[in-house]
C-alpha cells in the first residue's frame, strides 16, 4: 500500500548511537493528476494519512487527519442549525422492512442499496431488520406520535450519524462508500411557505461551506423530476464540478418533501380553526463527501492542498540549521513563533523532529496539504525573520518576527481567496454552452460541464441518457440552476427540437 516505506522509516531513530536523519524523501507520488486521476486520488488520500483501507471493500478508516476537516465543518453548520431552532438528537440505526416500505417511491429508490441484518449469532431472525440507507421512515412515525396540534410546530430536529448504502461499483474513498458519515436535517411545518424558506436558508449554509470554508465552487439549482430525492415534493443541490474527469458531484441536498410522507405517515395536526391538516416536511443533508471534493479540486502532484479554514494545522514551522549553527537559538526560535501564532488563534506547529532532514519534512507536510510553512535557519535567526512558503502556489517571502501575526494571518487569507479563485477559473473553463445535440456531444467528449437549453420534458431527459451510455458512464442532468440566462424567444431543446423552457445544466457525473 502506497505510504507504507513513510510509516516503516517514522520509527528509524530508535536504539542506534547515531541517528540516521532521513533525507530521502520517499514520499512523492507515482502517479501524476493530469496523467492518471484514479490512481493519483487513490494515493494521495493514503499518503496524506487522510484514510487508510479496510478489509471489507467500500469502507474505509478516516483518519484524525480527515476528521479535523469534518469537526470543523460540524462546529459551523451546527451553530448555524442551532441560529434556526434546529435541536439534535439520535435515532436507531436499525429499520423494521414495514416501515420502510411504507412509503412506495422512496423504498424503490433506495432498495438496491439497503443492507439487512438477518442473522442474530447463528440463528436465523425471524423478521430481517435493515440498517438505515437514510433516516426518513425511521423517524416519521415518531413525528406522527408527537405532533397533535399547530403548537407543536415546527418541529425541526437534526442527527449527526453514520448510514449504509451497499450496493454500487467503483468506491472511492469519501466520494463512495459502503459507510459514510453525514448530518440529515428532518423538519415538520404547518405551511408550505414555511417549508419552501428552509429548504433555501438550508442550501445557502451548504454553499457556503463549499465557497467560504472549501474554496470550492458550486452552483444552485434545482433537480429534475428524474433526479429529484425519491418521495419528495422537490430538491434543490449545490452541485461542483471536477475538471480533470469532466464529471460533475452533487455536493448536497435539500429537500422539500412536501405532504406525501405526512399522508404515508399519518403526520397530522390541528390547526387554529380547529381543522385537521397534514405536515410539510423538509430533510436536508451534507456528508464527508465534501472532503474527497477537496482532494480531487485542490490537490495537485505534490499532494494534498488544503484550504487554510479546514486545516488541522494551518501553519507548520521547520528548523533548518546548519553545521555549526545555533541549532538550540534556532529551536528555541521555532517555539516562539508557535506559541505566538497559537495564542492569536492559529493552528501551528513546530516539527522538531531529528531524524529527518529539513526537505524530508518539506516534503511530508506538503503531502499533507499545510497550507503555511515556516523555515527557520541561521541566517534567519540573525535577522529577526522567518521564510513563509505558502502551499498552493510556492511563493516565498521573508518576514520580520515582530509582524508574525498579521502577516502570517494576512497569507492565510490570501490562500484561501487564491484557491477558489484558481478552482473558479478551472471550472468556468469547463462550462460550454450548447445548443444542438451535435455541439452537446462534442463538449461531453470534451468533459465539459454543458449547460443548453431543454424543454423540460423526461422522456427527453431519458433519451439524454440512452443515447450517451458507454464505457465512461451516461450523461444526465445535474440541476437547473436558479440563476437563469436569459432564454430569448424561439430558443429550441437541444435535444428535441421542441421550445426550450429552461437552462439546465448536463454532464457525467460521480
Amino acid at each position: 500500500m502506497a505510504g507504507g516505506d513513510k510509516k516503516s522509516n517514522a520509527g528509524s531513530s530508535g536504539g542506534g548511537k547515531k541517528k540516521e536523519v532521513k533525507k530521502e524523501t520517499g514520499l512523492g507520488l507515482s502517479y501524476k493528476k493530469d496523467d492518471n486521476f484514479g490512481e493519483w486520488y487513490s494515493e494521495v488520500v493514503v499518503n496524506s494519512e487522510m484514510i487508510e483501507y479496510y478489509d471489507i471493500s467500500g469502507c474505509y478508516i478516516l483518519r484524525p487527519w480527515a476528521i479535523s476537516i469534518w469537526e470543523i465543518m460540524h462546529a459551523f453548520f451546527d451553530a448555524e442549525i442551532k441560529k434556526m431552532e434546529v435541536k439534535n438528537c439520535y435515532f436507531p440505526l436499525f429499520v423494521s422492512p414495514g416501515v420502510l416500505q411504507k412509503e412506495k417511491d422512496h423504498v424503490e429508490g433506495f432498495a438496491p442499496e439497503v443492507a439487512w441484518v438477518t442473522k442474530s449469532g447463528k440463528s436465523d431472525l425471524e423478521v430481517p431488520i435493515a440498517i438505515r440507507p437514510t433516516s426518513e421512515t425511521v423517524m416519521y412515525p415518531y413525528y406522527s406520535k408527537w405532533i397533535r396540534g399547530h403548537r407543536d410546530l415546527p418541529l425541526k430536529l437534526n442527527q449527526w450519524c453514520n448510514v449504509v448504502r451497499w450496493e454500487f461499483s467503483n468506491p472511492t474513498p469519501f466520494i463512495r462508500s459502503r459507510e459514510f458519515l453525514w448530518q440529515e436535517g428532518h423538519t415538520a411545518f404547518a405551511t408550505k411557505e414555511e417549508a419552501d424558506i428552509e429548504v433555501l436558508q438550508i442550501l445557502e449554509l451548504y454553499r457556503q461551506i463549499y465557497e467560504e470554508f472549501l474554496a470550492i465552487p458550486v452552483i444552485k439549482g434545482k433537480k429534475t423530476e428524474m433526479e429529484k430525492f425519491a418521495g419528495g415534493l422537490y430538491t434543490t443541490s449545490v452541485e461542483a464540478f471536477i475538471p480533470n474527469t469532466g464529471r460533475g458531484i452533487q455536493g448536497a441536498t435539500s429537500h422539500c418533501l412536501g405532504q406525501n410522507f405526512a399522508k404515508m405517515f399519518e403526520i397530522n395536526f390541528e390547526n387554529e380553526k380547529g381543522e385537521k391538516c397534514m405536515v410539510w416536511q423538509n430533510s436536508w443533508a451534507y456528508s464527508t463527501r465534501t472532503i474527497g471534493v477537496v482532494v480531487m479540486v485542490h490537490g495537485d502532484d505534490k499532494g494534498l492542498v488544503l484550504p487554510p479554514k479546514v486545516a488541522a494545522l494551518q501553519v507548520v514551522v521547520v528548523p533548518v540549521p546548519y553545521k555549526d549553527a545555533d541549532t538550540q537559538g534556532i529551536f528555541d526560535a521555532c517555539v516562539e513563533t508557535v506559541n505566538a501564532l497559537s495564542e492569536a488563534g492559529i493552528r501551528a506547529k513546530a516539527d522538531l523532529r531529528d531524524n529527518y532532514s529539513p526537505g524530508w519534512k518539506y516534503s511530508d507536510w506538503e503531502m499533507k496539504g499545510v497550507p503555511i510553512r515556516i523555515e527557520i535557519g541561521p541566517r534567519d535567526l540573525a535577522n529577526n525573520q522567518v521564510r513563509v512558503v505558502r502551499r498552493d502556489n510556492g511563493s516565498k517571502i521573508d518576514i520580520s518576527r515582530v509582524c508574525l501575526v498579521e502577516e502570517v494571518r494576512g497569507v492565510l487569507d490570501e490562500i484561501q481567496e487564491n484557491l477558489f479563485e484558481v478552482a473558479k477559473q478551472k471550472r468556468d473553463a469547463c462550462i460550454q454552452i450548447t445548443r444542438t445535440w451535435d455541439e452537446f456531444v462534442k463538449a461531453l467528449g470534451e468533459k465539459k460541464m454543458i449547460l443548453a437549453p431543454w424543454c423540460d420534458e423526461e422522456d427527453v431527459e431519458k433519451e439524454v441518457k440512452d443515447r450517451t451510455k458507454g464505457e465512461l458512464g451516461a450523461a444526465k442532468s445535474l440541476c437547473t440552476p436558479f440563476d437563469q440566462p436569459e432564454l430569448p424567444e424561439g430558443t429550441k431543446c437541444f435535444v428535441s427540437g421542441k421550445p426550450a423552457k429552461k437552462w439546465t445544466y448536463w454532464g457525467r457525473s460521480y
